[in-house]
């Protein structure tokens, strides 16, 4: 396996290879990059909807099919920014999402191979950019390109994603590589391999714990989070989800797609996939297989060939090499502590946070899900899975 197979590289992981900065869209796009814009501005206003409601339809079918990926991508952040405000910014969600936004949406998204709304890859992988085009992709040289309300809490949640998500990329082409060696049984490789997994994950610990830093959780809970919820199992919404009008496929049926939301991020899946990590069925089981349909297309075959081909824990158990065993259940424990370092941040960004916001129910994830009590279950198989 090769990460380059995959449209990814050790030096960003499942980061975009493109900065968003420098991807201009054609001219039919002006009034909605406008509108993208200068978003903030029309949800403070209390009537985003009168104004995108306004917005034209470019009629960009035929666009979506053969433009660059590039193009497509970042068309995707505009839009999915675009109909998540419509639906969010205000304090009644509508019934349905208008045609000028949702035949566009729904090109976007079937040229890319994912759901017609915001993405986690549109939230955070293609959602950034260096400040300094010759330094390298850390937090004190990224900014968030799209916004809903900005400002600093917001900008820094979606920041640390994107760090971790570059941090990540030693542990995916280190995971590639694992596929090969654990065939041809080179120990010493092997060992050195998952070594400086661990200390990229030690990286991806630190950045996470510096969340609290600049983003406040009474202000996600009240001015980030609200806007980056989905259609399914929300209250809110009547009918059980959102009508895509102009969308003859979808017969003016609600559909229920999933929120944005961290698990889409593919770190773990991949590591569950490399050392055949395995979870009980339950809830969080089935919803995160659900999200798995979610992801770029060429993350979901990462984690699917990963699955495929590993034979890294077989390969493992099969000797008496204890350094070798050391290394590997310490990659296995920091996946543990990652999923406790979720588990925490969701108790005090969401769980221990009240509000009346339509939609925004501190009992359920932004994907649709009461997670307290499965992410401590999948967090405890998985330390449980030692060799």
């Amino acid at each position: 396996m090769e990460l380059s197979d995959y449209g990814m590289s050790r030096e960003r992981g499942y980061l975009s290879h493109y900065e968003i900065d420098e991807v201009t869209l054609p001219a039919q796009f002006a009034p909605i990059v406008e509108a993208a814009g200068n978003l903030s501005a029309l949800l403070t206003s209390g009537r985003v909807r009168h104004f995108l409601d306004a917005l034209p339809d470019p009629d960009i079918g035929e666009w979506a099919i053969t433009a660059p990926e590039e193009e497509v991508r970042t068309a995707m952040v505009h839009y999915s920014f675009i109909v998540q405000g419509y639906v969010w910014g205000e304090p009644t969600p509508p019934a349905h999402l208008p045609a000028n936004l949702a035949r566009p949406m729904c090109a976007i998204a079937d040229r890319l191979g994912q759901a017609p709304l915001l993405p986690y890859s549109g939230y955070v992988l293609d959602n950034w950019y260096r400040l300094d085009k010759t330094g390298p992709v850390t937090l004190d040289n990224i900014a968030m390109y799209q916004n809903f309300l900005g400002g600093a809490d917001e900008n820094w949640f979606v920041l640390v994603h994107v760090a971790i998500e570059a941090e990540a990329g030693v542990l995916l082409d280190n995971a590639a590589k694992l596929v090969t060696i654990a065939k041809t049984g080179d120990e010493a490789e092997a060992t050195r391999l998952l070594r400086e997994m661990d200390e990229a994950w030690e990286r991806i610990y630190a950045h996470f714990a510096r969340m609290p830093e600049q983003c406040d959780p009474y202000i996600y809970f009240h001015r980030v989070r609200p806007y980056i919820h989905g259609w399914a199992n929300n209250p809110a919404l009547a009918g059980g989800g959102l009508v895509y009008k102009g969308m003859k496929r979808y017969e003016d049926k609600p559909q229920a797609f999933r929120g944005q939301t961290g698990s889409q991020s593919s770190i773990v899946p991949a590591m569950d996939a490399l050392f055949q990590v395995g979870h009980s069925d339950d809830p969080l089981r089935q919803f995160l297989d659900e999200l798995h349909q979610y992801r770029p297309v060429e993350h979901r075959r990462f984690i699917e060939d990963l699955a495929a081909q590993s034979t890294l824990r077989t390969f493992v158990a099969g000797t008496d090499n204890a350094e070798l065993k050391a290394a590997f259940n310490a990659c296995l424990e920091q996946s543990a502590r990652f999923r406790t370092r979720h588990l925490e941040y969701a108790a005090s960004y969401i769980n221990k946070q009240a509000g009346s916001i339509a939609g925004n129910d501190p009992d359920v994830g932004t994907g649709g899900t009461p997670f307290m009590k499965y992410l401590k279950k999948h967090r405890d198989e998985n330390a449980a899975q030692l060799v």
